[in-house]
């Protein structure tokens, strides 16, 4: 039917016990569910307090921030809830909260679509109570308060626990105020253990008393130590009696909010009203229909789309699509002189260029990037100047240049031999004299 939303105060109210004692006291009809889910930063105690130890920490709200970055958060919801029913048929489920505080920074993007998925649970006749502890309704958590449909503080009737509360049920009034539902979401769960009545609280605090739970330490150690809650005596306590009767209190409250939130319903005429003929109305304008919006879950004020794992980057303004390469390519007539003057007067800061683009402009994800060119093979063709080798496999930088002069005695290099005559035989490595020339010893 609803989201609650418990919030404790310093000086350790029993949030969780009083949680703990709503889930198991929740009035549920044929077919209906009620799911408790530990969102208290400062870390879960139900698997090691009512439970006792006997389920694994292995369940549990860090699973589902690997999940949410995945965009597995839905699926991944019903495989780490627990049955915590007496009867053992699912109707009274648990998610255990975080085993450490470290891990509540992880989930600072997880907090808002987890409590949209826990919102898309009531069509499903699924009941929802958040257990935010003393530091739940603030910080990057506060968006569960602010989206649930009754906040109840729990508070003690003492004077050193409404001294403490005033700061903190006023800064959580304001905030539901301006960024939730209204102030009037918010209301007291008084555990009864000073001198102070509860009409004499709401006085004070300005706050309605949603319930007044007794200061019974025995069965209160029940839910929050472990025990067994099947007995008759704890079933029959004046705990679990009271508890029955701030359900049934918070319950009222959510019909009353709802009926006041919803949209008046328009009023309908059959024809012109009998009497005095009424003024003139002045016409209603039409408005005209805009492009359609992206199918999927869009970015919020602050910008971040929780169907994926990280912020959202602010939409960039569209660029000036120009003319494609083959339009630009092709001859187009020069404006005049006289249309070119028009066109740097209709635009304040001058003509702009136009951007040229190789065709329409397509996201790049997907898109395999295009090989370069190959670059030329070193040594592959020979230079302009020089030619090529006279055989097959011949270096042509070892070849001698066009223009250099042989010794005597040995065929010009660019010089081909007949057609069926060898290549000239190689000379000796010596060196060869010439005429007038005087050998000289080695």
């Amino acid at each position: 039917m609803a989201v609650i939303a418990v919030v404790g105060a310093p000086g350790a109210p029993g949030a969780t016990t009083t949680a703990l004692a709503l889930l198991l006291a929740w009035p549920l009809q044929p077919g209906r569910r009620i799911l408790l889910v530990e969102c208290d930063p400062d870390g879960g105690a139900v698997l090691a307090g009512a439970l006792e130890g006997r389920v694994e920490a292995v369940y549990g709200l860090r699973n589902l921030a690997v999940a949410d970055r995945r965009g597995l958060l839905a699926q991944t919801l019903w495989e780490q809830l627990i049955d915590i029913s007496p009867d053992g048929n699912a109707e009274r489920l648990l998610l255990p909260g975080l085993t450490d505080p470290v891990q509540a920074p992880g989930l600072a993007y997880t907090w808002e679509p987890l409590v949209e998925v826990l919102r898309g649970l009531e069509p499903q006749g699924y009941d929802v109570i958040l257990d935010l502890g003393r530091s739940g309704a603030t910080g990057t958590s506060a968006v569960l308060a602010r989206r649930a449909d009754v906040v109840a503080a729990t508070v003690r009737t003492t004077l050193r626990g409404l001294s403490a509360v005033r700061p903190r049920l006023t800064a959580l009034a304001e905030d539901l105020a301006t960024a939730g539902s209204g102030s009037d979401a918010l209301g007291l769960l008084l555990i009864a253990e000073g001198p102070y009545s509860g009409a004499e609280v709401s006085r004070e605090l300005g706050l309605p008393v949603l319930g007044l739970l007794p200061h019974a330490q025995r069965t209160a150690r029940v839910l929050s130590d472990g025990g067994d809650v099947t007995d008759r005596r704890f079933i029959r306590s004046e705990l679990m009696r009271t508890a029955r009767s701030a359900a049934d209190e918070i319950q009222l409250t959510v019909r009353r909010r709802r009926q006041r939130l919803a949209p008046a319903p328009a009023q309908l005429t059959a024809g012109p009203a009998a009497g005095p003929a009424a003024a003139p109305t002045a016409p209603v304008p039409v408005p005209v229909p805009g492009p359609a919006a992206p199918a999927g879950p869009q970015p919020d004020a602050a910008g971040y789309d929780y169907a994926r794992p990280g912020p959202v980057e602010p939409p960039r303004p569209a660029q000036p699509s120009g003319p494609t390469y083959q339009q630009h390519h092709q001859p187009s007539p020069q404006p005049s002189q006289q249309q070119a003057r028009q066109q740097a007067h209709q635009q304040p800061y001058g003509p702009v260029p136009p951007v040229i683009t190789t065709g329409p402009v397509a996201p790049l994800a997907g898109l395999a990037p295009q090989p370069a060119a190959p670059a030329p093979f070193p040594g592959h063709g020979a230079p302009p100047q020089q030619q090529a080798a006279p055989y097959p496999g011949a270096d042509a930088a070892a070849q001698p240049y066009p223009n250099a002069q042989p010794y005597p005695g040995q065929p010009h290099p660019n010089t081909q031999p007949h057609p069926g005559q060898p290549y000239p035989t190689t000379q000796p490595h010596h060196h060869q004299p010439v005429d007038g020339e005087v050998l000289r010893a080695r």
